[in-house]
């Protein structure tokens, strides 16, 4: 990651969006501080296309060893105050000691925010692939849980994995992983991103019948740049199908027909989810907006004011 770039710009006028309505989906949208003016420009004219469609919460990733902890405090603030939205902030427990961590979620709490994405995050580059926990620090994501919520009531939302965490010697150890972030007090379970349904909802009925109660919110990603999915793909984990790599066969120099495939693509795995009895539903928007709204249209999610027509 770069260095911080400073403060985003406050100028940017205040937006006014309808209040929620009841609708049979829910959607929540993952951002990435941006790096640089031009950056923060893209970001912020994304969440100002999404922000109609009243999501439940748009939440801001953290860099590994807290590289962007400073503007993804400075994002989650100004989403708050400019859009209504609820903002929901990453927090790892990557390099760092328990006060440290504990710092950032009171001064998160004294700014209004209430709901954190608690993950033991990735270990930097430098350390060569190796988590290693701080010896001061919170040891994994069920800790850091723990701690959240001795600081305050946080509405808590952590990670799981359809496929498993490549941390993990095996199912069973993966899941009950996810069965301590639960029992310490998390909310919500947010899927690493899939590309097969059957995965999903294996992970699902694990988890329900291992006694995870609270909702699993499949992690959905449309592809647009099949090189860097699988690139992401191989960090995390998630298998990349061969019928997705030869969809996007010959495809590198015609942006145009990679998006409407990625749309193809993410729209049937929507669909067939919500067959499946999926109501909810978190996408990674990479910080752009064109393919996630498309993908809300699909589902039936709109804006509140073409709703009422």
């Amino acid at each position: 990651m770069s260095p911080d770039t400073g403060p985003l710009s406050a100028a940017m006028p205040t937006r006014e969006f309808p209040a929620r309505k009841p609708s049979k989906l829910v959607v929540s949208f993952e951002f990435s501080p941006p790096r640089t003016e031009a950056m923060a420009q893209t970001l912020w004219q994304s969440i100002e296309r999404l922000a109609p469609l009243q999501p439940a919460f748009m939440s801001v990733t953290y860099g590994a060893g807290g590289s962007t902890r400073q503007r993804t405090h400075e994002t989650v603030v100004r989403i708050r105050r400019e859009t209504g939205i609820e903002p929901a902030a990453h927090l790892t427990c990557v390099a760092a000691t328990r006060g440290e961590i504990d710092d950032i979620a009171r001064a998160y709490w004294d700014a209004g925010i209430r709901h954190i994405v608690a993950l033991r995050g990735d270990p930097p580059r430098e350390s060569g692939g190796q988590y290693v926990a701080h010896p001061e620090g919170y040891p994994n994501a069920a800790a850091l849980v723990a701690g959240l919520k001795r600081i305050g009531d946080f509405q808590i939302s952590v990670a799981g994995y359809p496929e498993r965490h490549p941390d993990s010697p095996d199912d069973k150890a993966d899941l009950d992983n996810l069965r301590r972030k639960v029992d310490a007090g998390a909310d919500r379970c947010i899927t690493q991103f899939f590309f097969d349904v059957d995965d999903f909802l294996r992970f699902r009925d694990r988890a329900t019948a291992m006694g995870v109660q609270v909702p699993i919110v499949p992690g959905i990603m449309p592809v647009s740049n099949f090189a860097g999915i699988a690139r992401m793909a191989g960090m995390c984990g998630a298998k990349v199908p061969p019928w997705l790599a030869a969809l996007f066969d010959g495809l590198d120099d015609d942006a145009e027909t990679r998006r409407m495939i990625a749309a193809t693509v993410a729209g049937d795995l929507c669909r067939k989810l919500e067959s499946e009895g999926v109501s909810a539903f978190h996408f990674y928007t990479l910080n752009r907006a064109d393919l996630t709204y498309a993908l809300c249209h699909l589902l039936g999610v709109r804006p509140a004011a073409r709703r009422a027509e």
